[in-house]
């Protein structure tokens, strides 16, 4: 595939025009869950299409979209059968591309998955290669013989538990899966997979949308010589796979998958506006992040997981995931997430036994607050608590195979509660895939509606503040000494300076902030007065932006 390159000076003459994600506040819509349009407990794409309508009046700039492709559903969209067309659970394509129009016609960019470390093994590529060692696409994934003992090839875990290697005897040898047995990983080493993945890209692309987040893009390579896994240091967490007893040095992250995410920005360069985002999980993202979004060549952004899985919201943890991204020449551009479909709500994780509803706003505002993109799951704009799913209704593979030691991934998956009368919240006339919790009935959408002070309302407002705020949008942050429970910092513009205070604590606290003359409070959470000028004490779970002139 030839691709033009375009120089640097090329890229920053398209200018800023293109770049409307910079700041932005992208909602994330997980498919299966947001409204079932035909009644078979299942969400689909014309329920996402009758729905955006609620999500155009937050104030967002965009959705991401989770998988709708077609798939066994085995991880749920994420092992994917065929990359260029729809599951039929989900509609057609005819519904995919009305779901375009809709979105475009509300001012919505819309951003889709792509998965590209690994497919089901029901694609038709996986089973070509394993048809035969002779085969064209024989080396499409990854392959290997067993040790003459016939264990695998090495010591590579999966994700999901258990060995990463699963024997085929049609081909008489191991493949390669960092996740389920049914997702074998591509061989992305081989330019030929390269193509032919960005000719699914090209195909969405010429079908309307505006960006891609790329799943677990940092298990595209593997290391060709099938070294070991150095054994982890012991550090006292607690291990509930075997996965997490690993360095994982050789089976993912490989230093040429930015060489790969090269040819994708150059085919997305030639899409106005296109945007693309990295997933990178793993304990120690951050240089992965930064290989991956460098020098303008590569992704616009990633996120990681300084906070989808931590235990405790902590000012320390908003002050070192932030400080990585000073701004400096080459650097990309951040994204942050609180909750998505992978992690349990943000709520429910950092409030413990404390009031959710106040905890829910004031995550919303430190969310909103944060110099980069935003990223909030379905839900989150509802105050939604992590749900309670009994284990009979689990579905989560991971879920089922750690019960009960971890959450799992379903009590962040379930119906959204659209009214609060029906039995199944307005979601679907059937029982749904996941059960709705009892705890969600009173926090509909038409429940919030009807209440100018519900938590809808509320987020509603801070998103239009970012929206409207040159200096939360695309300002840089300067971090402020506060108390230890406090997170406060400044974020500047040349025409406008955002002072942001928020006791992440369960105690009152004093603040000594610099000089707030002029400064007007613009939202607030837990205090007496949501006006006027910034308070010098903070109740717990409270916090306050206030604006002010100039940077």
């Amino acid at each position: 595939m030839n691709l033009v390159e375009r120089t640097p000076a090329q890229t920053r003459a398209r200018g800023a025009a293109e770049e409307w994600w910079r700041g932005a506040v992208i909602y994330q819509i997980y498919p299966r869950s947001f409204c079932d349009s035909n009644g078979d407990g299942v969400g689909d794409l014309p329920g996402v299409i009758e729905k955006l309508d609620h999500v155009a009046r937050l104030g967002v700039d965009g959705v991401w979209i989770s998988p709708f492709f077609t798939s066994p559903m085995r991880d749920f969209g994420y092992d994917v059968a065929d990359y260029c067309d729809v599951d039929p659970v989900f509609g057609t394509l005819a519904d995919f591309d009305r779901l375009i129009e809709k979105a475009h016609g509300l001012g919505l960019k819309v951003i889709i998955d792509q998965v590209y470390s690994h497919t089901s093994d029901q694609h038709p590529w996986f089973e070509q290669s394993r048809s035969s060692r002779d085969h064209p696409k024989a080396d499409w994934y990854v392959w290997a013989d067993p040790k003459p003992d016939g264990a695998p090839p090495n010591n590579w875990q999966s994700v999901f538990g258990g060995p990463a290697w699963t024997w085929d005897s049609r081909r008489g040898q191991y493949y390669l899966h960092n996740f389920l047995p049914g997702q074998p990983d591509l061989n992305l080493h081989r330019s030929d997979v390269q193509d032919a993945l960005l000719e699914v890209a090209r195909f969405w692309l010429d079908r309307g949308v505006d960006g891609f987040r790329l799943d677990a893009i940092n298990f595209a390579m593997h290391d060709p010589m099938l070294r070991d896994n150095p054994p982890a240091p012991r550090d006292g967490r607690r291990i509930t796979r075997p996965f997490d007893l690993q360095e994982h040095v050789y089976n993912q992250s490989h230093p040429d998958i930015p060489k790969f995410l090269e040819r994708i920005r150059a085919l997305t360069d030639r899409y106005p506006g296109v945007f693309t985002v990295a997933e990178v999980g793993g304990p120690s993202p951050l240089e992965e992040m930064k290989a991956f979004t460098s020098d303008d060549r590569r992704l616009n952004s990633a996120y990681g997981f300084d906070f989808l899985y931590a235990d405790r919201l902590t000012p320390g943890l908003v002050r070192r995931a932030l400080a990585a991204w000073p701004g400096a020449p080459g650097e990309g551009w951040p994204s942050w997430a609180f909750s998505n479909h992978d992690a349990p709500r943000a709520a429910s994780r950092w409030a413990g036994g404390g009031d959710l509803k106040r905890a829910a706003r004031l995550y919303a505002m430190l969310l909103m607050a944060l110099r980069g993109n935003v990223f909030l799951y379905q839900g989150d704009e509802l105050g939604l608590p992590q749900a309670e799913v009994p284990f009979e209704r689990l579905q989560d593979p991971e879920a089922i195979a750690n019960w009960p030691q971890t959450l799992g991934r379903d009590g962040a998956r379930t119906p959204i509660p659209w009214e609060a009368g029906p039995p199944y919240c307005g979601f679907s006339a059937h029982e749904p895939w996941l059960p709705v919790d009892p705890r969600h009935r009173p926090l509909a959408v038409d429940r919030q509606e009807a209440n100018s002070s519900s938590t809808l309302h509320f987020i509603r407002k801070l998103i239009v503040l970012r929206r409207d705020s040159p200096a939360l949008r695309r300002g840089d942050i300067v971090f402020l000494d506060a108390p230890q429970t406090v997170a406060a910092f400044l974020r500047r513009s040349e025409e406008e300076t955002a002072l942001c205070a928020l006791n992440l604590g369960e105690a009152e606290t004093t603040l000594a902030l610099p000089d707030l003359a002029g400064f007007e409070i613009a939202a607030a959470v837990g205090l007496e007065k949501a006006a006027g000028a910034p308070p010098a004490r903070l109740a717990p779970l409270s916090g306050f932006i206030a604006l002010g002139r100039g940077g």
